[in-house]
């Protein structure tokens, strides 16, 4: 079945769990570090690790994140919220509990956006159960042995858990979802996102609603785990929703049936395989955190809080639409890159007032040097500034385009302004009309059997007047003003025409 698409007997009901470490120095609850990549087991404390006597302290910064994270998605923000244990036994939770909320989290509700698609998905809205704070287990890598290691450097770090409501219905929709997210916790700065660091994972709940005789039939719940990128999302979804519709055609067990599982994901065979029997609330036996004080959230903290969240990828896609008449593909694509390039686009379209050109400019060129440098724009060398200045010195006449471009070469290579580059390269453009008008006759007076053949309707104008641009830009070392030069072989031909 292609991607997003619905079978004609069934329509797919997917929720996601989705969890992001925060960017922040030390852990949720103890001063160890939150480095990436250490060696196994060095980034560990006594309180990450459960000793007896330890207390957990919460990090400020952690919170004030998340909190951030719930204003700009749009929820409902508690004045009062504490801690919760979360009991259960595995190798990688050395304390034997994880602290989380459960029945009351800092915050409920909220709504992404998902952009809409080429192929015309999207433009829905993803409605958010609960957003809440906790801490981050250890990894387990399972060896072909049979045995396992237990890193727990990951125990510990601050982990903000969103829950989506079970409305998305395709695996397209959710794949859009999760990029969006990703781009909005980048741009608010409380996460980098990366998903093959872990930094942000997603678990997928899934089942049908097959529709028969007029009834609505819903099949037992999957929890997908394992799932550590985009494309493995919609992969993973795909494959569960075929396995789910023919398990359905041969036992006929519905949600009532069956209690929620967990299937893994397995990338290499691309398909989904059992685990477990999904645990619970009961059976994670949940209490309150008798060694943390609950946190009480008031109007000006959360103030502060507000004033910090900035413009949202949404809300600058749709600005650059209003505001610079741009299409929504070319908006998406300065967006998507991220703020520093969304930021540098700002810049450029403001100082030349030239919104569709500074676009152009931007992915063309700035966008292509910093891929093929594997580097960012914070270190491309031409900052806004000085693009700006190259495209107004191309809008007013000073340079044609690939003047200008082979002049933005040189910016980089240098890292001087545009002015030296011109003028040490003497690419300044010819506008001197008699200069120009002495190359035009000189074009026409060298190419007789092309004027000989206009006459004689042999060829048509404009592909006389192409050619004899291309001889004139030719003499001129390309350097002469496209604009008069078609404007004098225009007068000329005419002329010769009568």
């Amino acid at each position: 079945m292609r991607s997003g698409a619905t079978h004609m007997d069934y329509e797919i009901v997917i929720g996601l769990e989705i969890h992001v470490q925060l960017q922040t120095e030390s852990k949720m609850f103890s001063r160890s570090g939150t480095d990436f990549g250490l060696p196994p087991n060095t980034q560990t404390d006594p309180v990450s690790l459960g000793l007896p006597g330890t207390l957990p302290v919460m990090n400020r910064k952690a919170f004030e994140l998340a909190l951030k994270t719930a204003v700009a998605l749009g929820a409902e923000i508690a004045p009062f919220t504490k801690w919760d244990r979360k009991n259960y036994y595995y190798p990688d939770l050395p304390k034997n509990y994880q602290i989380s909320q459960y029945d009351l989290p800092f915050s409920k509700g909220g709504h992404l956006e998902i952009p809409v698609r080429k192929d015309g998905g999207g433009g829905s809205q993803c409605r958010l159960t609960r957003i809440h704070l906790e801490e981050d287990t250890g990894k387990l890598t399972h060896g072909a042995g049979g045995y396992s290691e237990v890193d727990l450097n990951r125990a510990g770090i601050p982990l903000l858990e969103i829950v989506s409501e079970p409305e998305i219905r395709s695996a397209a929709d959710a794949r859009g979802c999760l990029e969006e997210l990703r781009l909005t916790l980048r741009y608010l700065e409380v996460s980098d996102c990366e998903m093959q660091e872990g930094s942000l994972r997603c678990d997928a709940n899934v089942n049908l609603h097959i529709h028969r005789d007029g009834k609505t039939i819903a099949t037992p719940i999957v929890e997908i785990k394992n799932l550590n990128s985009f494309r493995s999302v919609e992969k993973a979804l795909l494959f569960e929703a075929d396995r789910q519709y023919k398990k359905w055609q041969e036992d006929g067990k519905t949600i009532k049936d069956a209690p929620k599982t967990t299937r893994g994901w397995d990338d290499d065979e691309e398909v989904t395989k059992p685990q477990r029997e999904k645990e619970t609330a009961a059976d994670y036996r949940y209490f309150p955190e008798p060694d943390l004080v609950p946190v009480v959230v008031d109007a000006a903290w959360l103030e502060r809080v507000r004033a910090s969240v900035g413009e949202l990828p949404f809300n600058r896609r749709k600005r650059f639409e209003a505001e610079y008449g741009l299409s929504a593909y070319d908006a998406n694509v300065l967006v998507e890159q991220g703020q520093d390039v969304a930021d540098y686009y700002d810049a450029v379209a403001r100082a030349t007032g030239e919104y569709k050109l500074a676009s152009n400019w931007i992915q063309q060129d700035v966008l292509r040097t910093i891929k093929e440098t594997r580097s960012t724009v914070a270190e491309f060398p031409v900052r806004p500034d000085g693009l700006a200045d190259l495209i107004n010195r191309v809008k007013r006449g000073e340079l044609n385009t690939n003047q200008g471009r082979e002049v933005l070469g040189r910016m980089i290579d240098t890292g001087d302004p545009a002015e030296v580059v011109i003028e040490q390269g003497g690419y300044r453009m010819v506008s001197d009309r008699d200069t120009i008008a002495a190359a035009v006759a000189a074009a026409i007076a060298a190419n007789p059997q092309a004027i000989d053949e206009l006459k004689r309707g042999k060829k048509k104008p404009e592909a006389v007047k192409g050619f004899l641009r291309g001889q004139v830009m030719k003499q001129t070392g390309g350097k002469a003003n496209p604009a008069l030069v078609g404007e004098l072989l225009e007068t000329k031909l005419a002329e010769m025409q009568e």
